[in-house]
């Protein structure tokens, strides 16, 4: 995690610290600084060593947030944060994990029952005193009852989003060092699972004790957990990274072998002994000869037999008479079979996508222009770029949702806007490739608990492309919500179903319809299945991406970004996409836009 990731958790610590002692305002001037300080490009601790003036120059952080960001780096805390600390001695991290308890109800909760503790607030609700709190009742304690398991389930586990930017950092640093000939992420990471235990690193080399030390001395490593002779753990921006080290002649099987799942692993295993050999972590091994293919030999009773692959996976799978299967296949879900059969889908790739068809701006609760959006889409090579703030609707709070005269009144800013890139470009100011993007002026519209879309119909259809999305009512049960996704579908004005379920990982488990009613209503209906890829979402994840694909539905991949940095949050949406064998003919903003306009028209 950058110091940049750092101080804006900081600061968002203080806005809910802030919230939970009652305090108005000042919680949402923390919040857009924490935002804009995470955005910014030059690190913070450069600009904190510059001055207070230096870190103030960031958009939105005002003169008394860089006064605390400068304390912070001069004496390693901020006094007021400490303060609000010890008035507040509650875990709010883990409190607001729970769905339905925000900052403002852990302020409620210590005041009146001491409540620090996930244990503490569980405890409570057991002994029916959270209702007896003014502005509580038995409803709010059941709901909150309820929620503990998953919220105590969730902090078990690491989101892929705060995990993959460790592990590609350890990695790259293991990268560069003389001695490592080969470096890779496996596990349940390597897979691009949703949520992840530990990171897990493999390193082929012909030494250990060099690679160890250099390891543990990771600037980024808070501390070390354990260091042996030929594996180290240490702990990153909160996170468990182990690494392993193994000769080069293992590393293809051992990479096989520790990226899992275990069922997959299983299946191959399988596969081995039909065919008299032995895959194990040390190599593919010839045991047709050998009496006792479990008996130890006198190196290791692994490594019986005579080695016929383990310097590459890809070596490891083809002597089994396999392709090479994807490690986002590797769920034991007919992808060994397929690989046999030499019938693996040609999964899509990240830099096949041609545009973003999901993205806000400044007019909803984007921190970014139109302009400046479609800037950072034409830097990243895209072909098309979809304007889609917030309708207003249920779900979205505050007056951030564009009502039916501001979509319209917005028609004209995203032309203004496309306008002003161009004249840029023509004066050799802007960049060329922002004159050849496509830009589609849309709307994120909201479904109600019924499934209806709640801008009107007339509004819907002036649009180039219509998101619709549950932001309420993710409560409700699997029959409700399938007639409810069902209906938005089939609404004739939506293109696309974002984030199907409203989930958000680790903080709530959002709707769960039936998916195959649902996909085949969406297929039959001409609308795309959404893979939201903020790494707090991926919604639709992989099953419901592969359900979607056998129905088929066409998925769009989108990010749902609200800055220019999170468009390259494309990758998580694509892996995810991969877990659900989609292929690049599948994605519609892998097509051209040509191709993109025909299938909204349609």
């Amino acid at each position: 995690m950058s110091r940049n990731d750092e101080v804006a958790g900081l600061l968002e610590e203080f806005a809910d610290r802030l919230e939970a002692t009652g305090v108005e305002y000042k919680p949402t001037a923390y919040r857009r600084a924490a935002e804009n300080v995470r955005e910014h490009t030059a690190p913070i601790e450069n600009l904190a060593g510059e001055g207070e003036d230096a870190v103030a120059e960031i958009d939105r952080v005002g003169d008394a947030i860089a006064s605390k960001i400068v304390e912070y780096f001069e004496t390693g805390e901020i006094e007021e944060l400490e303060e609000l600390r010890s008035e507040l001695p509650a875990d709010i991290e883990a409190l607001t994990a729970v769905e339905g308890v925000g900052p403002k109800t852990v302020g409620s909760l210590y005041e009146a029952l001491g409540i620090t503790t996930l244990d503490e607030l569980e405890e409570a609700a057991e002994a029916e005193r959270i209702r007896e709190v003014s502005g509580f009742g038995a409803k709010t304690e059941e709901n909150i009852l309820d929620n503990i398991p998953f919220a105590r389930e969730a902090r078990k586990r690491t989101r892929l989003g705060d995990a993959r930017p460790v592990a590609d950092a350890a990695l790259a640093y293991l990268a560069d060092l003389d001695a490592v000939a080969e470096a890779e992420v496996c596990g349940s990471i390597r897979r691009w699972k949703d949520t992840i235990g530990d990171v897990d690193l493999l390193v082929a080399s012909d030494v250990r004790e060099p690679i160890v030390e250099a390891f543990t001395d990771w600037p980024e490593a808070d501390a070390t957990i354990e260091a042996g002779t030929g594996k180290a753990s240490v702990r990153a921006s909160g996170t468990r990274v182990d690494l392993r080290i193994v000769d080069g002649e293992e590393f293809g099987a051992a990479l096989q072998y520790f990226t899992g799942s275990r069922a997959h692993n299983v299946a191959v295993r399988n596969r081995a002994i039909d065919r008299d050999l032995k895959l194990n972590e040390y190599g593919l091994f010839d045991i047709s000869d050998v009496a006792d293919p479990d008996a130890a030999d006198e190196t290791d009773g692994q490594r019986v037999g005579e080695r016929v692959a383990g310097a590459t996976e890809d070596g490891v799978y083809e002597a089994l008479d396999m392709e090479p299967v994807p490690p986002e296949l590797r769920e034991d879900n007919g992808e060994v079979a397929a690989a046999a059969d030499g019938d693996l889908p040609d999964l899509v790739a990240t830099d096949e996508l041609r545009g973003d068809l999901h993205t806000h701006t400044d007019w909803s609760d984007g921190g970014f222009s139109i302009a400046e959006m479609i800037e950072a889409a034409a830097e990243r090579s895209y072909d098309a770029h979809a304007v889609t703030d917030h309708a207003a609707g249920p779900g979205i709070f505050g007056n951030t949702g564009l009502d039916e005269a501001e979509i319209a009144e917005q028609a004209e800013a995203v032309a203004e806007a496309i306008d002003a890139v161009d004249g840029a470009v023509a004066a050799g100011d802007g960049d060329a490739a922002a004159a050849d993007i496509e830009v589609l002026h849309g709307i994120e519209a909201n479904i109600d608990a019924e499934g209806a879309i709640t801008t009107d119909d007339e509004t819907l259809a002036d649009l180039d492309i219509v998101v619709a999305s549950p932001h309420s009512a993710l409560g409700q049960d699997s029959a409700a919500a399938t007639e409810r996704l069902i209906r938005a579908v089939e609404h004739p004005h939506v293109d696309v179903l974002g984030h199907p379920t409203g989930r958000i990982i680790n903080s709530r488990p959002g709707i769960a319809p039936d998916v195959k009613a649902v996909v085949e209503a969406a297929a039959a209906a001409g609308t795309a299945i959404e893979v939201n890829a903020n790494p707090a979402r991926l919604d639709a994840d992989g099953d419901m991406v592969r359900a979607a694909i056998d129905a088929g539905a066409t998925i769009a991949v989108d990010t749902d970004a609200h800055s220019p940095r999170e468009l390259d949050n494309a990758r998580y949406g694509v892996h995810t996409a991969r877990r659900g064998w989609a292929e690049t003919a599948d994605v519609l903003n892998a097509r051209s836009p040509v191709v993109i306009r025909a299938f909204l028209d349609d």
